[in-house]
């Protein structure tokens, strides 16, 4: 039950004193022990990543992308480069096994609400359901509420995508609704399952992180021990 009151007798929410903005998640490597971090680079990351997208044949990974497929090496080329020059996505390369393996981003970052979103994921298919995807969200996670201070993390998808939205309630974050009608995508509606973690939750969440990324392949299940359940209905 709430307990705070202003001096009128009616409930707020709790202060926050003394209290900074965070600096935005920085362009710089994040290394961890299934994979690493890295600035979007061009040079280094392109040929790579485009070879992803064409082993990828039938699309599947962008279906419920904002982006994607790309019908050759120029077009894929071009956005990549929209995307190493943005600050907000800010988009980092993960690299397993010295290769690309994929991408993720910080965005919709806002200092002074101290939160901040996880988005535009995607990895070659050998890389789906592995311990480099779950680590590179642990990483995310962990320089978001260890290393700058934000007290919550959003994770947000298609309403039908039903392989996201298991994802995030296996990585720890709370179901909060359905956005109806947010965006139009691609020409299509998209009505948006919204999820989010708080600082609160991050110690229980990164021990379960730690725990799985730390145990034999195949031996712990990280949507068990985040107490994972069935994707809502709407």
């Amino acid at each position: 039950m709430h307990t705070h009151t202003n001096h009128l007798g009616q409930p707020i929410g709790p202060a926050l004193p003394n209290w900074k903005p965070p600096l935005p998640p920085p362009r710089a490597a994040i290394e961890g022990r299934f994979c690493r971090l890295e600035p979007l680079d061009i040079e280094r990351h392109s040929a790579a990543l485009f070879e992803a997208n064409s082993a990828n044949t039938d699309g599947r990974i962008w279906t419920y992308m904002a982006y994607g497929p790309f019908p050759d090496q120029g077009a894929m080329l071009e956005w990549l480069r929209r995307c190493a020059g943005s600050e907000d996505p800010l988009f980092l390369c993960v690299e397993g096994e010295g290769r690309p393996l994929g991408m993720v981003a910080f965005m919709n970052v806002r200092p002074d609400m101290r939160d901040l979103e996880l988005g535009n994921i995607w990895y070659l298919p050998e890389a789906q359901r592995t311990q480099v995807n779950t680590e590179a969200v642990y990483l995310m996670l962990r320089e978001a509420f260890d290393v700058l201070g934000y007290r919550r993390a959003e994770w947000k998808c298609d309403s039908l995508n039903e392989r996201s939205r298991r994802a995030a309630l296996r990585l720890g974050f709370h179901f909060e609704g359905v956005f109806r009608q947010h965006m139009i995508i691609k020409e299509r509606n998209r009505d948006t399952a919204w999820y989010a973690l708080l600082d609160g939750d991050w110690p229980r969440v990164r021990s379960n992180f730690e725990r799985f990324l730390a145990a034999p392949p195949g031996t712990l299940s990280l949507a068990a021990l985040n107490g994972a359940t069935e994707v809502p209905t709407e």
